[in-house]
């Protein structure tokens, strides 16, 4: 548009358009059509207002008000009714990002997957199977290892299939691989719980009655640190984001919590107001590394090594050159250091293998119930790991044999008698405090014919 033109269409409503001008100069009345602000009002109407979130790609579950027209999503605001967090810490509204104030987008993307899509060579090796075998895992068996399908993948070419179809092959996949492999073969991925616990519920039950294994949510999505379930054997165990306020000292490891974590960032910002100090591992100057106090930009790649030399500080100044009271009970009642493992020959020496198991010591299956999945701990007591039959070193398994001695100070078990201070006479540790009573009965004073292996 030329300097000339755009100057005639500012100018037209001055020269072409009649206009009162009410004496205060601060009005005009105009008799132009408004019919065009129809159109904005529409934009913004809606019927009612229906509380939602987006979990496509997305573990925050943020609340969110979605105003419906018709049926149709017209826009979206985010709720401000989470509780109270109190006075001493940041409150959690209003949770969101742009991300989610525009995902009706997605939802009405003419891009939206809406039908199940088979890769076009197996789709027809399986029709084709299905002509000469009725039988949908006999036609299964038929094509399973035919790389005629195999060798496609990574190249697209998928085409779309009906529901039955696919629900047909998929059975029949699973029913061919459970005959000729075993359930423990099958290995799925079910929604975590934060974004629909149906979801998760329908997946891992349907994993756990064919005898399959269940992934983590770490084990699927390659962007989130595996370490955490394969070291403590969950998904993020951990306090929530809110608790990070709390924290003096915080370190950002392979989670850009800005970009990654955006409705709960402000707690890690905020915190830096109290003093909080910030370590940034990353190999660029992301989101989250202008919060840092100290960045190391390690290499790609390093993060491991980076890792292990941190590692190796901390069991060198506080376990071997020192024993620092603190990290020894904190590593016997929060980690699985005290569990024993077997040994292996390894390069004409010996290395660490898997856990010792109860059933290891065990002869003639006395290892005792679900011995294969008990660990076993030294007794201090007897310098010696307990019977095959004592109780399993985790907190899971005292829990569920009632093993241990109880909170109760007039109630308490001793001796490996599993006799009650309460009520029994015959026992040594009767009327003792529990502290007394454990004391004494690891030193072996216990009743006749109980075992001195403390319980």
């Amino acid at each position: 548009m030329t300097d000339d033109s755009r100057s005639k269409l500012l100018d037209r409503p001055r020269y072409f358009a009649e206009r009162t001008i009410p004496r205060d100069g601060w009005s005009a009345l105009s008799r132009r059509d408004r019919s065009w602000e129809s159109a904005y009002r529409q934009r913004w109407q809606h019927d009612k207002v229906v509380r939602s979130t987006h979990g496509v790609n997305c573990t925050g579950s943020c609340s969110w008000k979605v105003h419906v027209k018709d049926g149709i999503i017209t826009w979206e605001t985010q709720q401000t009714d989470y509780p109270s967090n109190g006075p001493d810490v940041p409150e959690y509204e209003p949770r969101g990002c742009p991300r989610g104030a525009t995902f009706s987008w997605y939802t009405y993307s003419p891009l939206r997957v809406k039908y199940p899509y088979v890769r076009g060579a197996l789709l027809r090796l399986w029709r084709e199977a299905l002509e000469l075998h009725r039988d949908p895992v006999l036609a299964w068996a038929h094509i399973a290892g035919d790389p005629a399908y195999k060798t496609q993948r990574g190249k697209g070419g998928f085409v779309r299939a009906s529901w039955h179809e696919v629900a047909d092959l998929v059975a029949a996949a699973h029913m061919h691989t459970i005959k000729r492999y075993g359930p423990d073969r099958i290995a799925g991925f079910s929604p975590i719980p934060a974004m629909s616990m149906a979801s998760y519920a329908g997946g891992t039950r349907f994993l756990s009655l064919i005898g399959g294994v269940c992934l983590s949510f770490y084990d699927w999505y390659a962007d989130l640190p595996p370490a955490s379930p394969q070291i403590w054997g969950d998904q993020t165990d951990v306090p929530e984001s809110g608790d990070w306020f709390n924290s003096t000292y915080l370190i950002m490891w392979g989670s850009n919590i800005p970009m990654t974590r955006t409705p709960d960032a402000h707690f890690m910002t905020e915190a830096r107001y109290r003093g909080q100090k910030t370590v940034v591992v990353s190999p660029d100057y992301s989101d989250h590394t202008k919060f840092a106090d100290h960045w190391l930009p390690a290499h790609p790649g390093t993060d491991g090594a980076l890792a292990m030399a941190m590692g190796h500080v901390i069991l060198k100044d506080f376990y071997v050159d020192r024993q620092v009271p603190y990290f020894e009970s904190y590593a016997k009642r929060f980690t699985d250091m005290p569990f024993l493992v077997t040994l292996q020959e390894r390069d004409g020496g010996h290395g660490a293998g898997r856990f010792l198991r109860a059933s290891d010591l065990g002869e003639g299956g006395e290892g005792g119930e679900n011995a294969d999945w008990r660990t076993v701990v030294m007794d201090a007591a007897t310098g010696a790991p307990p019977s095959p039959t004592a109780r399993s070193a985790t907190a899971g398994a005292r829990r569920a044999t009632g093993a241990g001695i109880s909170s109760s100070a007039t109630s308490i078990r001793c001796c490996r008698c599993w006799e009650r201070t309460t009520s029994s006479s015959s026992c040594a540790c009767r009327a003792l405090t529990p502290a007394t009573a454990r004391e004494r009965c690891c030193a072996g004073a216990c009743p006749p014919g109980a075992s001195a292996t403390c319980s």
